[in-house]
């Protein structure tokens, strides 16, 4: 159960304070009461706010949740209850903490979406929207098999898109360590044979480069790697920032192979995002403010602003997408065919199963040419190192024939 904080006073004037232990505010009041205290302060106590605090809870469960509470809500159990159901069954101490607090919100009189709106790192801005519209509508079991699906959906798309890149990350990693054992182990077994050669200065230049590389790496690694954890740190923090993240998003998308992955992942999640909140009659000013971070993009965020501003003055929603010509031209046609024929949430939402196709499609090429791709860079690298170790042995043995 649930803590609260209090600090009531008695009958004397004299001032209280604790914690209790209870199902909602409304219980503990009834708990001072019967102590002969007036309450004057009661919160939940704030170790107990899931949402609040550090924990997360994965999208997986998230989305097992939603369709759990529309079964329940559609086989006539009580809101209250079915919270309460979820609680005990809750597989995640931090999807338990989090469900408690909500069903003490709701037990005082909060909303649904009220009670989900003070754990935004639980429920995130879409969600608590749409089930605010269901609640008003009249239709909560609906909206929370769609965020179910929704959810679900967005788990496989970055499943699938994980899953792709699984095998050249490896090949990445792997080649990278065999590239440091053969310069910081191997290239130095040759430094003694080479030493002759080196006084005479007649050391081939990719030798030189080579053994000069494996110096640094055996005596000063340390170093490197605080370099290159510092160049990181260094992006990292300009990429924070509101202009270097605009510029960043811009490098991306223009990534030649990956940018147009990247594009269309964006455009598809914002599309999906913005067709479910319509269909769920979120109004288009609103949900064009909670779609836009969806892309994770802060170039097409940018340009998805200004199309809500220019919305907002009554114009067309595809026009100021076009003007921002990261927009496929297929994709703003569609969404002018749309607004006109009274129809742009279903559009949107089929948009956004094409591009999720296309992108598909996209990324499976660009595995299977990343691959090899990594494998011949490694294996240049590989052989270059060789023949930095082979060129002095040719010279050596022309030298003594």
């Amino acid at each position: 159960m649930p803590e609260f904080t209090y600090e009531a006073m008695g009958a004397s004037g004299t001032r209280s304070q604790g914690t209790l232990v209870a199902n909602s505010e409304r219980e503990v009041m009834a708990m001072l009461d019967a102590r002969g205290l007036f309450p004057l302060r009661i919160a939940p106590k704030k170790a107990q706010l899931g949402g609040l605090g550090g924990r997360k809870v994965s999208s997986g469960k998230l989305a097992t949740l939603y369709s759990q509470l529309a079964d329940l809500l559609h086989s006539g159990v009580p809101l209250l209850r079915s919270l309460d159901i979820l609680e005990r069954q809750a597989t995640s101490p931090a999807l338990g903490e989090v469900l408690r607090e909500i069903r003490a919100r709701v037990a005082d009189g909060s909303g649904l979406a009220e009670a989900m709106a003070q754990h935004p790192r639980v429920f995130n801005e879409l969600a608590v929207s749409m089930v605010r519209a269901g609640q008003e509508g009249g239709f909560l079991e609906d909206v929370l098999r769609r965020i179910a699906n929704f959810t679900e959906h967005q788990e496989d798309l970055k499943a699938k898109v994980t899953g792709a890149m699984a095998y050249p990350i490896f090949l990445a990693v792997v080649g990278f360590i065999v590239l440091n054992v053969l310069v910081i182990f191997f290239v130095p077994q040759f430094k003694d044979i080479f030493s002759k050669l080196e006084e005479k200065g007649e050391l081939p230049g990719l030798t030189v480069f080579i053994i000069w590389l494996s110096y640094i790496m055996r005596n000063y690694l340390i170093f490197v790697l605080a370099g290159v954890a510092l160049i990181y740190y260094l992006v990292r923090r300009w990429v924070r920032t509101e202009e270097g993240r605009r510029k960043f998003d811009g490098m991306l998308l223009r990534i030649p192979g990956a940018g147009k992955i990247f594009l269309n992942l964006a455009i598809s999640r914002f599309s999906r995002i913005l067709g479910t909140m319509l269909h769920n009659g979120i109004p288009i000013l609103q949900a064009l403010r909670i779609a836009k971070d969806s892309t994770g993009n802060k170039v097409l965020s940018d340009a998805i602003d200004q199309a809500a501003e220019n919305v907002k003055g009554g114009d067309k929603l595809a026009e100021p997408l076009a003007a921002c010509k990261f927009f496929p031209r297929d994709v703003i046609e569609i969404v002018a065919v749309g607004e006109e024929s009274n129809n742009l949430e279903k559009v949107l939402i089929d948009i956004a199963d094409a591009l999720e196709k296309r992108t598909s499609r996209q990324l499976d090429l660009f595995v299977r040419l990343l691959e090899p791709i990594m494998l011949l860079v490694m294996a240049i690298f590989t052989l270059l190192i060789v023949a930095g170790l082979l060129l002095p042995v040719f010279k050596m043995s022309q030298a003594i024939g």
